[in-house]
């Protein structure tokens, strides 16, 4: 879609825009041009979604949703898109895409040109595919019980508190964070040869694994024993694409 923002790679691709401006305007109504749609809910996983399309240079719209300020869920205007009320999702013409690595799949297949996944058939390619499923399939489960059990305390009626924070404490200690640390462990030892997730270059399954690892830090079991998935959030927080997508979706800031 041709923008006031657009971003050009040459004098040549300017030319065709410019061309195909003047196509639009001779055909009127006849012209349908189909935008990209990123229904977002603050901080949530959708910031990936808005870092994806900045990567990947596309045009899109965001629809924001607030949170419930009590209960911090998605509000039920969400179902109208989706049934599950759910965010990350997507509209692009017909087709509704949730679901963050489905929504990274489909974006990079087929708006991607080629380019933020390792060619098909290589070792990358493998370690791409693995770390798009691992992020949410593996890494997120004990971030979520942490979240959650972080909560309970708060949520329990005053009376019954001090039991609610203790048996908290105690399924936290025995299984949330032992396991939160066997994944972050197993995480740093693979960014001991390569800078990313997939290999020596950059690519989508970086944008998918940011969030498990900033759940961490937001949780608190992302810290300095950790320096080269710091170093990770580091490098990728400091993307031009990030930050644009920073400035485009609004404040971001993980619950812990």
């Amino acid at each position: 879609m041709v923008g006031r923002n657009t971003r050009y790679a040459n004098a040549e691709d300017a030319s065709l825009d410019k061309l195909l401006l003047h196509l639009r305007a001779g055909w009127g109504t006849h012209w349908e041009v189909i935008v990209i749609i990123v229904h977002h809910l603050e901080n949530s996983r959708s910031q990936r979604v808005l870092w994806l399309l900045e990567e990947l240079a596309l045009e899109y719209e965001i629809k924001r949703y607030a949170r419930n300020p009590k209960t911090m869920l998605a509000p039920p205007e969400l179902k109208e898109v989706h049934p599950l009320g759910k965010s990350p999702v997507i509209s692009d013409g017909d087709n509704v895409v949730a679901e963050s690595g489905a929504i990274i799949e489909y974006l990079v297949e087929h708006h991607g040109n080629g380019s933020l996944a390792p060619a098909r058939g290589t070792p990358e390619r493998l370690r791409y595919t693995y770390y798009l499923h691992y992020a949410e399939g593996s890494a997120m489960p004990p971030l979520l019980l942490m979240l959650v059990f972080n909560r309970l305390p708060v949520m329990a009626p005053t009376l019954i508190r001090p039991l609610v924070r203790g048996v908290a404490n105690t399924v936290k200690g025995h299984f949330i964070e032992p396991q939160i640390a066997l994944h972050l462990g197993y995480l740093e030892s693979e960014l001991e040869l390569r800078d990313w997730f997939a290999g020596d270059a950059f690519s989508a399954a970086d944008i998918q694994m940011s969030f498990p690892l900033e759940a961490a830090a937001a949780r608190g079991g992302l810290n300095e024993r950790y320096p080269r998935l710091s170093a990770f959030l580091e490098r990728a927080h400091a993307r031009p694409a990030y930050q644009r997508a920073l400035e485009k979706g609004g404040p971001y800031q993980l619950m812990s």
